[in-house]
């Protein structure tokens, strides 16, 4: 038996945080993907992974200021294939909680696009 999370509400997919393609040759990893991986599999909770992505290149957070970090991640995000997410209760991972501007543009993006409900969860959080 595989235990759980008591945290988590019932879920359908789990969705990592994007990095846009430029960003991913340079670092040549996704960190939130990685997390991603461990957790659906902890959990035997499918992974989806083309349907969110990032479409804009955006300076990383961290060099920002608070007020430049809420909108720097605007339209960042677009849904590939909504049909895929109708519906779906999603996992989103990220892998630091600084403002929530990243979890918030992109839970957007997917309910926009027809998604059930979005829940958020990082690694660690900035304080």
């Amino acid at each position: 038996m595989v235990p759980t999370l008591p945290i988590l509400p019932a879920l359908d997919v789990i969705i990592p945080v994007p990095l846009h393609p430029q960003r991913l040759r340079e670092r040549e990893y996704n960190q939130s993907l990685l997390l991603a991986h461990g957790l659906s599999q902890h959990l035997q909770i499918p992974l989806l992974l083309s349907c969110l992505l990032r479409i804009r290149s955006t300076v990383p957070q961290t060099f920002l200021s608070k007020r430049e970090r809420l909108t720097n991640l605007r339209r960042a995000f677009a849904v590939q294939e909504a049909s895929r997410i109708t519906g779906t209760r999603i996992l989103l991972i990220d892998d630091v909680f600084t403002t929530g501007t990243t979890l918030h543009e992109c839970a957007k993006a997917l309910r926009t696009a027809g998604s059930g409900p979005v829940y958020g969860l990082t690694l660690a959080r900035m304080l």
